[in-house]
């Protein structure tokens, strides 16, 4: 029963994850004017993301504003990079946890270094949590964006939590909202509203001019 129910956990995990949207092999990069907004302060800059998904920018010599742009590219990059199941996560072991009123399964991990685990509805994920040793984050999905060749993740929030007392550290509330150049789904807009212990912040960041390369 026990091997069943790995078998199924991991079909439904491995769905999910292969349901994600992702830039395929012939992604041919692309080029954007980028605004970023934060703190009563806007920046701005030209961003190259390359075929092999590595970016530069250049006209920002502000190096806070090169920070918070170089971590969010960092992220954008992340989330359409395609990644084979088998090399992600061939090692690990999936169990079946419970399912909620939502119709939302949880799978937990085992062999994962960041001790995660996951929460699956309509072959989407719809949450992940990890924990680390500084920081245990819980990313929540509450929409999505149907490309007809996967989902994106749209809308979700990020809750950060003390692992050792499980105190709230902050959150993050996030939407966005992408378009389609030639093949492929790009971002143009993004707002994240932040809450850090009380201390309220948003952050705005557009893409306009955008060309494939």
């Amino acid at each position: 029963m026990q091997v069943q129910q790995q078998t199924d956990a991991r079909s439904l995990f491995k769905a999910a994850y292969e349901n994600r949207y992702t830039w395929d092999e012939n992604f041919p990069g692309y080029t954007a004017d980028v605004t970023l907004k934060q703190g009563g302060e806007t920046y701005t800059a030209k961003v190259h993301i390359n075929r092999d998904l590595t970016y530069e920018f250049t006209d920002l010599s502000d190096e806070k504003g090169r920070e918070l742009l170089q971590h969010h590219l960092w992220e954008t990059v992340t989330h359409r990079k395609r990644s084979n199941f088998e090399q992600a996560h061939g090692k690990n072991t999936f169990t079946l946890g419970d399912t909620d009123e939502t119709g939302s399964t949880e799978i937990q991990v085992s062999g994962d270094a960041m001790g995660s685990h996951y929460r699956i509805r309509n072959n989407e994920i719809s949450q992940v949590n990890r924990t680390m040793p500084q920081v245990a984050f819980s990313i929540n999905h509450k929409g999505s964006f149907d490309t007809g060749s996967g989902y994106i993740s749209a809308r979700y929030d990020v809750v950060y939590r003390n692992p050792k007392t499980d105190d709230l550290v902050g959150e993050n509330d996030v939407d966005s909202e992408y378009e389609k150049f030639g093949d492929y789904y790009l971002l143009t807009r993004q707002v994240t509203r932040s809450n850090q212990q009380g201390q309220q912040d948003t952050q705005e960041v557009t893409f306009s001019n955008i060309q494939l390369s």
